[in-house]
């Protein structure tokens, strides 16, 4: 990476983010700053797509997402933090490129259709959702973006964002939009407590960066283990374990990590002294987090200001981005 790349990156503001976010793609967030200009994106629009009868719970949460950020160490002063609604670039951005893209294609999008399935839509399938690819797409390209950190499940968005690029500058024998490249984090999908899918807030099965340590302590005592493993003299399985695989990513012992693996394999380890393992290992990396949070929260004012200052700054970029296109569309009259 180097300055000249430029990242955007964000979240939707359906609530809290959770671990799941923060090893998929914040902890790259972290360290891109350093080195690139970086866009973070408060998706409230992209939100509303499956929240669209409660547009209070997708308001109040863009505070709590960019608390958040701030919480993990994103720096406004290094990384420009916005609201996705406020940018009428957008939109606008949005209605051309569907002429760009089949419903074929987007029918055939591996997120969208895990996406449908997993909210049960069927018939009532809102043409918002079905179609946020676009609108994804117009995000990245509007702020010429070269860099998405985002989860391993998200990379067929870039895809599509790449081929309405590639199909926008042979229609109208331009260079206007650019390429992205999806950065898939070391760790680009965490298991929910449950064990059963990834992390999620609509599956409730996850653990947020702002738990409370008492609210930490309960979801770890509930989290999924082997099933088989009934009494502790009995040899217990790693493989697909929940609490190991999350000692796989937050232990800061590995050695310990591997100790407790074969303990636990051979038998003489019960479940309950390996969570309370992990249950230490998460309240050290949460503490810090809660505490920043803490700080911001006393000011939420401020906060909100911040983010509209990079959103004032965010409209000027997507605005240029926008005539470009209108003039290669001969769409300035």
């Amino acid at each position: 990476m180097n300055k000249k790349d430029i990242i955007l990156t964000g979240d939707r503001p359906t609530g809290p983010l959770h671990l799941g976010h923060y090893v998929g793609s914040l902890v790259n967030r972290v360290k891109l700053q350093e080195t690139a200009e970086q866009y973070i994106m408060i998706a409230d629009v992209q939100a509303l797509t499956d929240n669209f009868s409660n547009p209070q719970k997708v308001h109040e949460n863009v505070l709590e997402v960019a608390l958040d950020y701030l919480a993990v160490g994103i720096d406004p002063l290094k990384s420009t933090l916005l609201i996705q609604s406020l940018l009428s670039a957008i939109p606008e951005l949005t209605l051309y490129y569907m002429n760009l893209v089949t419903v074929a294609r987007l029918s055939r999008n591996p997120t969208v259709k895990n996406e449908i399935q997993q909210k049960g839509f069927g018939e009532s399938l809102p043409v918002g959702f079905f179609t946020y690819p676009i609108n994804q797409a117009a995000d990245i390209t509007a702020f010429k973006a070269t860099i998405v950190p985002v989860g391993d499940d998200q990379a067929p968005m870039i895809e599509q964002t790449n081929e309405i690029v590639r199909s926008f500058n042979r229609i109208y024998q331009t260079d206007v939009l650019v390429e992205a490249k999806a950065v898939i984090s070391k760790c680009p999908r965490l298991p929910g407590i449950d064990g059963k899918s990834k992390m999620s807030k609509s599956l409730n099965n996850a653990i947020f960066l702002k738990d409370s340590a008492d609210d930490l302590a309960k979801k770890v005592k509930s989290m999924y283990t082997d099933p088989t493993h009934l009494k502790v003299e009995d040899p217990g399985k790693i493989e697909r374990n929940t609490v190991f695989e999350y000692l796989d990513v937050f232990g800061s012992d590995k050695n310990k990590v591997m100790e407790l693996k074969a303990q636990y394999q051979a038998g003489g380890l019960g479940d309950m002294k390996v969570k309370m393992y992990l249950l230490d290992e998460l309240n050290a990396f949460l503490e810090p987090i809660r505490k920043r949070r803490a700080e911001f929260e006393k000011d939420k004012a401020m906060v909100l200001k911040m983010i509209l200052s990079g959103t004032k700054k965010a409209q000027e970029v997507t605005q240029k981005t926008l005539h470009e296109v209108k003039t290669a569309m001969h769409l300035i009259y």
